[in-house]
């Protein structure tokens, strides 16, 4: 069956499926889209979402240069809630119902499911980073660290500001013994996100273990 085929078919059955699932459920799991009165850093509501890939990249730019001058953690936090809001942003009613299906999956505790509908989001839609970075963290869910790590670096080489992707390459590269590596990603973490939890105590720790190592 070619891709196109398989798109047709999937986007005939979600539409079919997705009626038994129970609102209150759904809206508590599933990743929402961006709100129209969503908070810029400085405290005014964007007055729309970005319609194109250049408004939204344009957008992303401004919020990462809010993120990294950002005073403290909690203005940090509102604005790094938007960019995440922003990476949700498919273009696509198919993507999205995979991605909202794919976290009732997850919430419900069924991985292979929820692993099964990221598959189908990649393949869909190769660009769209969020995907892969969503599937990585299934992957380590069920302790596959080299497809995780593969798809953290997919999302990475797609959207090279991604904290999230770059906090969990550190951790574990860190856990398993790749100190060096460990280190170099939370350094790049820092640069887009000094105020990421844990992050500054955490390059402090890499630093003295791997010192006279040749960094």
């Amino acid at each position: 069956m070619t891709l196109s085929a398989r798109y047709t078919q999937l986007t005939v059955a979600l539409a079919v499926g997705a009626a038994a699932f129970v609102a209150p459920v759904f809206a508590q799991v599933a990743p929402q889209p961006p709100a129209v009165q969503e908070k810029q850093p400085e405290g005014r509501p964007l007055e729309k979402m970005p319609q194109t890939a250049d408004e939204k990249a344009k957008v992303l730019n401004d919020l990462y240069a809010h993120l990294a001058t950002a005073n403290d953690e909690q203005s940090a936090k509102s604005v790094a809630d938007t960019i995440e809001r922003l990476w949700l942003q498919s273009g696509s009613e198919t993507i999205n119902l995979l991605m909202e299906r794919a976290g009732i999956a997850l919430k419900a505790k069924n991985a292979d499911l929820a692993l099964r509908l990221l598959d189908y989001v990649v393949e869909l839609a190769p660009d769209y980073a969020e995907g892969f970075n969503r599937r990585a963290y299934v992957h380590f869910s069920q302790n596959n660290l080299e497809s995780a790590v593969g798809d953290l670096r997919r999302t990475l080489a797609l959207e090279p500001n991604h904290f999230k992707a770059l906090d969990g390459l550190g951790q574990i590269w860190r856990e398993h013994g790749n100190k060096k590596g460990a280190l170099r990603v939370i350094k790049q973490l820092l640069e887009i996100y000094p105020n990421w939890p844990g992050a500054q105590q955490a390059a402090e720790e890499l630093t003295r273990e791997v010192e006279g190592q040749g960094i």
